[in-house]
């Protein structure tokens, strides 16, 4: 099993695992109005909420099942959060209110999708987005995703029933190489 510590570094930005010491950050960051509506985090994100996501994280890691990243620029301060689950081929991110414009969300993205299908080895990654969520379909498009031709999914969470669109980023060596010159 693989279970070290994981770390990436690229595009300016060091991805690194949740630790017991990020339970405040993490608070701060998935505490949030907009977090809350576009996911399926626990609302309110209190410290018992933040405990069972750090402990959920760890096992879905230690399960070869996802992979939550804090994304940090320093290694230290985390900004938001990427994370793989491996057993869908899916992204999701999340960057703090306070953190944003700074295409942290972008960067992480490509991060992760170039582990994805390096290391990994996943030949397609998939970003599931609502229709009106324009800031994740700008940074979908900046980081090579596109539109794919799969029905939308209707899911009912929190309340509210919507659509979740597909987005899909298939691996090209040749983009690699490209990418490493």
């Amino acid at each position: 099993m693989d279970t070290y510590p994981l770390r990436l570094t690229a595009h300016g930005l060091l991805l690194r695992e949740w630790t017991s010491e990020d339970l405040s950050a993490m608070q701060k960051l998935f505490d949030d109005p907009d977090v809350a509506y576009r996911t399926p985090l626990e609302t309110p994100f209190d410290p018992a909420a933040a405990l069972r996501y750090l402990n959920n994280a760890h096992q879905a890691r230690q399960g070869n099942e996802r992979i939550h990243l804090a994304v940090t620029t320093d290694g230290h301060q985390a900004l938001g959060e990427i994370l793989l689950n491996q057993v869908t081929s899916s992204i999701g991110y999340i960057v703090g209110t306070a953190h944003r414009g700074q295409r942290l969300a972008t960067r992480a993205l490509r991060v992760m999708t170039e582990y994805a299908h390096t290391t990994i080895a996943l030949p397609r990654v998939i970003l599931e987005i609502e229709p009106d969520n324009h800031p994740s379909i700008a940074v979908a498009r900046s980081a090579g995703f596109h539109p794919s031709d799969a029905a939308p999914e209707t899911v009912s969470d929190k309340g509210r029933t919507y659509e979740l669109h597909t987005w899909e980023h298939h691996f090209s060596a040749h983009r690699v190489q490209k990418a490493t010159d």
